[in-house]
């Protein structure tokens, strides 16, 4: 057998006993042998060929199918913000708005019918712009004076009753065992355990510790406390105290002071010492300051 012969042969591994002895008596054998093993480190990898024929298929489907469907991810994107705009939109527009007040802070609001709402220290009232053509309605914690644009029925909500207004100017004060509505024009109804009590102008509702209590007519025609001034006639000590805290954000501890009893006098928001002296003078009482903490001893 010719060299050549031989030696494809053996690059194809087809060489019998024979042949293969001939091969190895070759003289340039061994650099053969050689010259094949440094050939190894370059030989390609296995090719599948049904694999290699789906994945050329497949790369061609998808090519031809992009035209169709490019535009369908942007449409995707475009459509969720705009979901998300009006879902945020929705929820913004029926929720309520919230506005509060802290210790020694007044502020006034204008309602959406240009009624306004004036909020005394530690309060806070809650309305619904969306809804309030349909429905004129708040909710109010502490205190607040209204003064009410002419139109629809006009609901005031507290936990102590509800409010509603048939005339323009009233006040609502609710704290804690406290509840007082006062009418300055118009007229206004209280609701309370499910009575209704008409007011009219210069008429007040009273109820402290759950009892209703008897007042005087009123002869102002705004609150005491938008000229920041607080007024009390006949009320208890107590109550006197707690608005003096609102007032000036302190803390007040009573020592041999009767705290039901009842007092008559008022206190200004723009000065603590005179303010002090207003409130302690009539019980002959005496008081100490120390940062945000005072200390009244009765006699």
């Amino acid at each position: 057998m010719k060299r050549e012969e031989l030696i494809s042969k053996w690059l194809d591994n087809n060489l019998n006993n024979q042949e293969l002895k001939a091969f190895k008596n070759l003289e340039d054998y061994n650099d053969l042998v050689k010259l094949n093993d440094s050939l190894q480190a370059f030989k390609a990898e296995d090719y599948n060929t049904s694999k290699q024929l789906e994945n050329v298929l497949t790369t061609i489907k998808n090519k031809k199918a992009q035209p169709k469907t490019q535009w369908i991810k942007p449409f995707m994107r475009v459509a969720a913000i705009l979901a998300i705009c009006f879902g945020l939109y929705y929820y913004t527009t029926t929720l309520d708005t919230k506005i509060s007040t802290e210790y020694a802070q007044k502020t006034t609001i204008e309602l959406p019918d240009a009624s306004s709402v004036s909020l005394n220290a530690k309060s806070f009232i809650a309305f619904n712009k969306k809804d309030w053509k349909q429905q004129r309605e708040v909710k109010l914690i502490g205190e607040a004076f209204f003064k009410v644009a002419k139109g629809s029925s006009f609901k005031v909500k507290t936990t102590s009753g509800t409010v509603t207004v048939y005339g323009t100017q009233f006040n609502i004060k609710q704290r804690d065992n406290y509840f007082e509505v006062i009418c300055y024009e118009g007229l206004v109804g209280v609701t309370h355990n499910t009575i209704e009590t008409k007011l009219k102008p210069g008429d007040r509702f009273l109820i402290i510790d759950g009892i209703t209590i008897a007042k005087e007519k009123e002869n102002r025609n705004m609150p005491s406390w938008l000229n920041n001034t607080s007024m009390f006639r006949s009320l208890p000590y107590k109550t006197v105290i707690a608005e003096f805290e609102r007032q000036y954000n302190v803390e007040i501890t009573l020592i041999g002071i009767d705290t039901e009893q009842l007092f008559t006098g008022s206190f200004a928001h723009d000065n603590m010492d005179l303010a002090l002296k207003s409130i302690t003078l009539p019980l002959r009482a005496t008081y100490n300051k120390l940062n945000n903490t005072i200390t009244i001893k009765g006699e």
